[in-house]
Order: structure tokens, then C-alpha cells, then sequence
């Protein structure tokens, strides 16, 4: 894995962002067609970007103290959150075909995947 040092919840919420992203895909492309599942496809990835990068960020930040930690997630959830404007702009200005459904139910569903990594222990129990 990419992020052997990510902690074990963002590990765990990635994967499941990925898979839920290729399902709603799937059917998508089966209600709408291929643009569906492309839109769907284009809103999941968007989460899952951001994600990646706000776990690169964390784990490659310097957490000594408790401010340490509390700065780099603080960095790591705007440089996420700037990310995802960026990318919902780019797929919108330039992908013509784009259903809105689709594109923007799917990147939801990604982004509230990725809010329960605080459900997900960090060890076992």
C-alpha cells in the first residue's frame, strides 16, 4: 500500500470509498448509461483524491506536540477541501456530459464514507 504509514482508519475508509465508488458506478451506468457511470466514476474519485492527499499530509507532518497534531490536520482538511473545489470545477467546466445526479450523489456518498474513519478503531479490540 501507497500509505503504509496512513493510520489504519484513513487505510480502511480509502477502501471503502473505492468500492462504493466503483458500485455506484455500476449502477449508474446501468440507470443512465455510460456518462452516468463516468459521472459517477468522477465524483467518487474526487473524495478519494482528496483523501489521498490529506493522509499523505498526516503522515509525512511532524506531530510532536498535541499543537503539532492539531496544525497539520488543521493543513491537511484545507488543502483537502481546496482540492475537491479545484476538481468538482475542473469536471464541471470541462466534461460536457456530465449527470449532475450522478456526479454529485456520488462524490456525497464519498465524502460521508470518509467522515466515518472516526468510527473505524485504531486497533484491533
Amino acid at each position: 500500500m501507497i500509505f503504509r504509514n496512513a493510520s489504519k482508519p484513513i487505510r480502511t475508509v480509502l477502501r471503502w470509498q473505492f468500492f462504493a465508488t466503483i458500485v455506484f458506478a455500476l449502477i449508474a451506468g446501468l440507470l443512465t448509461g455510460i456518462h452516468g457511470a463516468i459521472s459517477a466514476t468522477l465524483g467518487g474519485l474526487i473524495s478519494i483524491a482528496a483523501g489521498l492527499v490529506f493522509a499523505a499530509m498526516i503522515s509525512f507532518s511532524k506531530k510532536g506536540t498535541a499543537w503539532g497534531a492539531l496544525h497539520a490536520a488543521l493543513r491537511a482538511e484545507a488543502v483537502k477541501i481546496g482540492l475537491i473545489v479545484l476538481l468538482i470545477y475542473l469536471v464541471l467546466a470541462t466534461y460536457e456530459d456530465v449527470v449532475a445526479v450522478e456526479f454529485i450523489g456520488s462524490f456525497i456518498v464519498s465524502v460521508l464514507i470518509f467522515a466515518m474513519a472516526i468510527a473505524v478503531p485504531e486497533q484491533e479490540v
